[in-house]
């Protein structure tokens, strides 16, 4: 605007005024009877050598005569004549002229006529000048003011008048301050003073403007100021261009708030942190107080109903610029009911906004209603996802003078629509997720009962995020002879279809150590079973995207008789043993590959445990981390495991404490389990040759046993059972028999010879002589079954010790 002001000034005088114009008098005739100074210095004649002269036969080229004889009947015609016409000066050449003729009366009725002119170019720049200064006062969009040097007001133009709602004629004279409240007028002034005193321009700052008239309406205008000078630098004042930029701000506000919520709201899978960002988005930008109220059912993570309206709701979020009061109804987590006819019933019922510009036009106050005194307009938006109403957001002002227009309806709508479908998707992951977790609760073991083979301690971590619950397990699972089987197993992903893989996976694993398999052979069939799953999910038609079927699997049996630790693992991290000395070993254990790969053997190995040895099993989560590899993580296990005087409890706690961060990035399952030895006299083990007496010789055996260790009550059962298993290894096992007893809360009995050949239960017909032996042993004992070995099979039973229940 300098540059213009500047242009403006170069030719600020009318050309045509007399000062400046060329100006000639001729008689009706056209003899030339008048001529000024200033038509000698521009055209370049005397007076004495034109005057009486035709005026046209001296100035004008011949090639121009027909214009100049248009322009004279024209003149004649009209009274009068403007335009252009090309003149001859002194030395010959042809200028352009504006030229202006106009009529002298003279007496005796005679007409001469007065010709003021003007170069063309000098004429049209003036023209322009004052076209430019006209619109900018009369037509310009943009307001204009003119300031004195003292800041008052010299003119101001009507797009100005129009913003202040003035006549422009009323400003002149007066100040900023006689228009704006004190505090607008205030900093428009000091910015103008400062344009006068350095004569730096201001350029489109923005700031408030407040009228007295309107003190409540916020409006916000774009101040541009230069300072005006005259020819010889003299300050005259300063000139401000002024824009109404209100509509522009708020539309550049609320695109910046959109832009705010859509990276602050949803950035975790809860509902109610979704709820309270959405609350925090809206204050104070929209609102000054927010609250979002959800239905009881969307709070929980359920599917909301078709028809929510009239349903409890339940107050997930506030926020405002003060405190609400202290009401029940207002608190985090109260559960209400809107009426129906209240804007939230309505809201909620029809899944419409509602605006109520006057809140308590049509009902209690505020403050009766649990607002902040002086709320006066209010906004429900629904929170609509998937068709279905999740809730409402309740806007209100209180602060802001302003109430609540259209365009804030459509912002805190899209504000609702984009929370609620975060919130719609935090509460599906919350419903997925508490049923993914009440799945395993029930999947995973919860205690296990006492062991004489181990003392036990277990903990299971569900990831933290979006990853939630997955595939780890362990189990504890008692064998016969006393022994025990130690499982952990890692299911790959996360979610119901991990936890569902993990129930099917421990359901398999309690069938197979059932049939006392080896731990080698344990796995080959679990890797059976994951190929199956695998080839169930296929013909499903399940594509790439979906869970991909895989696991790993450690599986160790403890036998406190022989103090042999055997086991066999599937692409699992390796078991950390630590003596009762505190030395800490990874037992050589080949690694084997994951489950469902299909047709590769596992390999399984022994390792004598010295008594009250340390087992830890684990998962995967537990020693991968984001900041640390396997190998540092099973470091960082051992010496922690290692540290002496602790329970079992206390040590699985530190574990937990030292490798886990607060929200591990996946599951972890540990197993911690303290070996024991039974002691040697409650252990009897005899070799019988394979002859006829050995079944008398095994009935003497026992009964000598049970009487020293106080079981006479079940000297007969025994006898028979012993008598019946030695006596079908004698027949059938071709071989040595071996008898062992067990007393600990139960009376074992283990019969072993070097066939492969099990035994199986069958009914006897009327006419057989035999094969009730095995049928009787059934009836006798509590439980009894076979298990093989690579040297042959055992056939044992278990019995109740008198007194004992299980």
């Amino acid at each position: 605007m300098t540059g213009s002001a500047t242009f403006m000034n170069e030719n600020p005088e009318d050309p045509f005024s007399p000062r400046r114009a060329v100006s000639a008098v001729l008689d009706p005739h056209g003899r030339i009877t008048g001529w000024s100074e200033r038509a000698e210095a521009v055209l370049g004649r005397s007076a004495r050598e034109v005057l009486g002269r035709v005026a046209a036969g001296l100035l004008v080229a011949p090639e121009d005569r027909t214009a100049v004889d248009e322009a004279a009947a024209a003149c004649r015609k009209q009274g009068g004549w403007s335009g252009v016409l090309p003149l001859r000066v002194g030395d010959g050449r042809r200028r352009r002229f504006a030229l202006r003729v106009r009529p002298l009366e003279r007496s005796g009725g005679l007409t001469e006529w007065l010709v003021a002119g003007a170069p063309a170019a000098e004429a049209g720049q003036w023209e322009i000048d004052r076209s430019v200064v006209d619109g900018l006062f009369s037509r310009s969009p943009i307001g204009l003011a003119v300031h004195a040097p003292d800041l008052s007001i010299l003119r101001i133009n009507r797009a100005l008048a129009g913003i202040g709602g003035i006549r422009a004629e009323d400003a002149r004279g007066a100040r900023i301050g006689d228009f704006l409240v004190a505090g607008d007028a205030e900093t428009i002034e000091a910015r103008l003073r400062q344009v006068l005193e350095t004569g730096e321009p201001l350029i489109f700052t923005e700031q408030p403007c407040r009228l007295l008239t309107e003190p409540s309406r916020e409006r916000l205008v774009a101040v541009s100021a230069f300072r005006m000078e005259d020819a010889d630098g003299r300050v005259l004042g300063v000139t401000q261009l002024v824009e109404d930029v209100t509509d522009r701000h708020r539309a550049r506000r609320r695109l910046a708030l959109l832009s705010a919520a859509g990276t602050g709201i949803g950035t975790t899978l809860d509902v109610a942190t979704t709820a309270d960002e959405l609350a925090s988005a809206a204050v104070p930008g929209v609102a000054d107080h927010a609250s979002v109220d959800l239905l009881e059912q969307v709070s929980r993570g359920e599917e909301p109903v078709a028809d929510g309206g009239g349903g409890p709701v339940r107050r997930t979020a506030l926020h405002g610029v003060r405190p609400a009061p202290d009401r029940s109804a207002l608190r985090i987590g109260a559960l209400n009911t809107f009426p129906p006819d209240s804007p939230q019933g309505r809201c909620l019922a029809t899944g419409r906004a509602v605006l109520e510009p006057v809140v308590g036009a049509s009902g209690p106050p505020a403050a009766d209603r649990g607002l902040p005194r002086g709320a006066h307009s209010l906004v429900v938006v629904p929170l609509t996802a998937r068709g279905l109403v999740l809730g409402c957001m309740s806007l209100w002002r209180s602060r802001l003078p302003e109430p609540f227009e259209e365009d804030d309806l459509t912002l805190a709508g899209e504000l609702a629509a984009r929370a609620a479908v975060s919130i719609d998707n935090a509460r599906r992951f919350t419903q997925q997720r508490r049923t993914a977790r009440a799945l395993q609760r029930r999947l995973l073991p919860r205690e296990f009962p006492a062991h004489p083979a181990v003392a036990v301690a277990h903990r299971y971590v569900p990831a933290g995020g979006a990853a939630g619950v997955g595939g780890d397990w362990f189990d504890v699972i008692p064998l016969s002879g006393a022994r025990v089987a130690l499982v952990v197993g890692d299911v790959v992903g996360h979610g119901i279809d991990a936890a569902a893989t993990m129930g099917r996976l421990r359901t398999a694993v309690h069938t197979l150590a059932d049939l006392d398999l080896e731990p080698d052979e344990v796995l080959s069939h679990l890797d059976d079973l994951v190929t199956r799953l695998a080839g169930e999910q296929e013909a499903d038609g399940e594509g790439p995207g979906e869970e991909v079927v895989g696991a790993t699997c450690l599986y160790a049996v403890y036998d406190p008789v022989t103090r042999q630790l055997c086991a066999a693992r599937a692409g699992h991290p390796p078991p950390v043993v630590v003596a009762p000395g505190g030395a800490v070993e990874l037992p050589e254990l080949p690694a084997g590959p994951p489950l469902g790969l299909g047709g590769l053997p596992f390999e399984a190995a022994e390792t004598a445990l010295p008594e009250g040895s340390l087992l830890a099993l684990y998962t995967n989560g537990l020693v991968d981390g984001d900041h640390h590899d396997v190998d540092d993580g099973i470091a960082r296990l051992c010496r922690t495991v290692a540290r002496p005087g602790r329970s079992l409890e206390q040590t699985a706690q530190e574990v937990l404490d030292a490798l886990l961060p607060a929200r591990p990035s996946d599951d972890v399952a540990l197993l911690l389990a303290r070996t024991r030895t039974l002691a040697p006299e409650l252990v009897a083990t005899w070799e019988l040759a394979a002859e006829a007496t050995a079944p008398s010789r095994a009935r003497q055996l026992t009964a000598e046993r049970l009487a020293a260790w106080g079981l006479e009550e079940l000297a007969f059962t025994t006898e028979l059972i012993v008598s019946e298993l030695v006596t079908n290894a004698y027949r059938y096992a071709g071989g040595p028999v071996t008898l062992r007893l067990i007393h600990h809360h139960r009376l074992i009995c283990e019969v072993g010879d070097p066939s492969s050949t099990s035994p199986h239960l069958r009914r006897a017909r009327t006419t057989d002589e035999g094969g009730r032996g095995l049928l009787l042993v059934a009836q006798l004992a509590e439980r009894w079954g076979t298990r093989h070995s690579r040297g042959g099979k055992t056939v044992w039973t278990e019995q109740l010790l008198p007194g004992h229940r299980d």
